[in-house]
């Protein structure tokens, strides 16, 4: 479904270029979620921007491919990438309060999405956003509906930009740090939320985040990033159990493990 080869990104800087992808290659299969794991720093989610082409400014993929569907994405128009992000290929950002307009009601920015990429016309616009909301297990959704964004909690909001990414039905789900400062109940009730709506609708996804624990329960396959290149790649299982790089083997032994008591920290 989607190959990556080679690529590298670079940000251009008053100190001269910085290279924050450097060369890295990976492979996503239908219906498989694969975790990129590392450091804040390690190209992570630079590399998730690079996908949909929405790196900040100053940045820009200097070498490498990446196919989505026999899609080349870089030869890609503008235009095309539009009807790509939200349709095709969707994102979960780190902070859902930013992720929102703070002054427009959730159920119109879901709107927002439906209509932009014709899958609502204004009569059924309301009726597809509520059911949205429904799918994402938000309690009483038609008055959630009318709800703004400072009137929710964050994992409500969480729910909400979930909602928003997947209303158009894309084949890929690309979550970058969607825990990002929820409490560890919430985190474990957005976690679960959106592995189960992976698998009822048949999606592929990408899991961007610096907790190993976290990724090894919630994906198929892991890559693990420093400093801009990916040190280990394999099943998640085998690569938290036996990690073969010192990066990776460090990365486990600050995972907090259940029943680990203070003299194991």
């Amino acid at each position: 479904m989607l190959s990556v080869k080679d690529l590298a990104v670079s940000f251009r800087t008053r100190r001269g270029a910085v290279n924050a992808v450097r060369g890295i290659s990976f492979d996503l299969a239908r219906g498989e979620t694969l975790g990129i794991v590392g450091e804040s720093g390690s190209g992570k989610s630079v590399t998730s921007y690079a996908l949909l082409r929405i790196l900040d400014a100053g940045g820009a993929i200097r070498t490498g491919g990446i196919t989505y569907g026999g899609i080349d994405l870089r030869a890609a128009s503008e235009r095309g990438m539009r009807d790509i992000r939200g349709r095709e290929i969707s994102m979960i950002f780190q902070n859902p309060r930013a992720a929102l307009n703070p002054i427009r009601k959730v159920g119109h920015q879901i709107e927002d999405v439906l209509r932009q990429h014709g899958r609502a016309s204004r009569q059924d616009a309301r009726i597809k956003a509520i059911k949205a909301l429904t799918d994402v297990r938000i309690n009483d959704p038609e008055a959630r509906y009318d709800a703004y964004p400072f009137e929710l909690s964050g994992g409500m909001c969480q729910r909400v930009v979930i909602a928003i990414a997947l209303a158009c039905d894309p084949k890929l789900l690309i979550a970058d740090e969607p825990t990002t400062g929820l409490d560890i109940t919430t985190q474990k009730a957005v976690m679960d939320l959106t592995r189960d709506l992976i698998r009822e609708r048949g999606m592929s996804s990408i899991l961007i985040t610096h907790d190993l624990g976290l990724a090894a329960e919630y994906c198929d396959r892991l890559a693990v990033m420093k400093d801009g290149e990916i040190v280990e790649t394999g099943p998640a299982a085998d690569v938290f159990a036996t990690p073969k790089h010192a990066y990776t083997a460090r990365l486990v032994d600050a995972t907090p493990r259940p029943g680990a008591g203070l003299r194991d920290l």
